[in-house]
């Protein structure tokens, strides 16, 4: 059984950042009641003159929550990093200005979180910013909080738009994990929920849903524990990959599956598998699962949902 892994756009050198800047993340342990959730976000923006890439990651437990911005250098031999404690009983620290150096010029990073609402995940949904900024120049702009960036800052908008390419997000369950994703910076944001029966008297089965409607829907998943399916969301055809193999054959903790979201390029109704906006996707044939076709053309983003199963 083949399992297609897309490949990305060459000038954004995704495979070379995943390897580099997923090693800094802290590891999650299922076993631990101090579970770490985590969300890593990169960027291709122009900072200090060049095009780089940034690393955004956002960590919570139950005793911290941090931010932590990671440059690297132009050469790719260094790398420099802003760290930003927002523990929640210092409320100034939700507000504040750091200075660190990339290639020997100054970057500033100016942050407002005291009105930040969160869900369960460690990201804020709205009410705050964080601004990186170079040059009199905002390379790095995050939050809904746009004018209340620009004014604190005194920096013009950046003449590039930064691009994000990847989003690596850790979720912890039982039986069910959620996500927010937005398949390019134009398009409204989605709700992805995986659910997962794998234990009891029944076959295991598996739901993927965006937006309250179920996209896929895995029967017999100790057969079918790795695949790839194509959907419409917005008539923007993605390719969803899973592999749950952890979650069904790894013992004594359940372990993490991995699911991989990758917006596709429009392409003929006809030639996306599974271009169904819903229902029971599942076939007696299980042939829409595991197609090897390559995609023709991938988009410059890539989600990759790690759920860690806890008992």
């Amino acid at each position: 059984m083949a399992f297609y892994f897309p490949r990305r756009h060459q000038s954004v050198r995704s495979s070379d950042h995943y390897s580099e800047k997923t090693s800094e993340e802290p590891q999650p342990h299922v076993n631990n009641k101090n579970a770490q959730t985590t969300v890593t976000l990169m960027y291709q923006t122009n900072l200090v003159g060049y095009l780089q890439s940034i690393t955004i990651l956002w960590c919570k437990n139950l005793m911290n929550h941090s931010l932590t911005i990671m440059v690297n250098s132009t050469e790719g031999t260094s790398q420099y990093s802003c760290k930003i404690d927002l523990k929640p009983w210092h409320f100034w620290s939700r507000k504040g200005y750091k200075s660190f150096y990339v290639d020997g010029k100054q970057v500033d990073v100016y942050w407002d979180l005291r009105s930040a609402k969160f869900n369960s995940s460690p990201e804020p949904t709205a009410d705050y910013y964080v601004a990186l900024v170079a040059d009199q120049e905002v390379a790095l702009l995050l939050g809904d909080y746009k004018k209340k960036a620009y004014k604190r800052t005194k920096s013009r908008p950046a003449l590039v738009e930064p691009l994000l390419y990847y989003k690596k997000e850790n979720v912890f369950g039982k039986k069910s994990f959620a996500t927010k994703v937005r398949f390019g910076e134009k398009r409204k944001e989605h709700d992805i929920i995986v659910e997962s029966a794998t234990s009891g008297l029944k076959d295991p089965e598996m739901w993927i849903s965006m937006d309250g409607v179920v996209l896929i829907h895995v029967k017999n998943l100790q057969w079918k524990f790795r695949g790839n399916q194509t959907v419409l969301v917005d008539k923007q055809p993605v390719q969803v990959m899973w592999d749950v193999h952890d979650w069904l054959f790894t013992s004594p903790a359940p372990g993490h599956g991995l699911f991989i979201f990758t917006p596709l390029e429009a392409e003929a109704d006809s030639d996306i598998e599974g271009s169904g906006h819903g229902g029971d996707s599942d076939t007696s044939t299980g042939s829409r699962y595991y197609s090897t076709r390559s995609p023709a053309n991938t988009c410059d983003f890539s989600l990759f949902l790690y759920a860690w199963k806890t008992e």
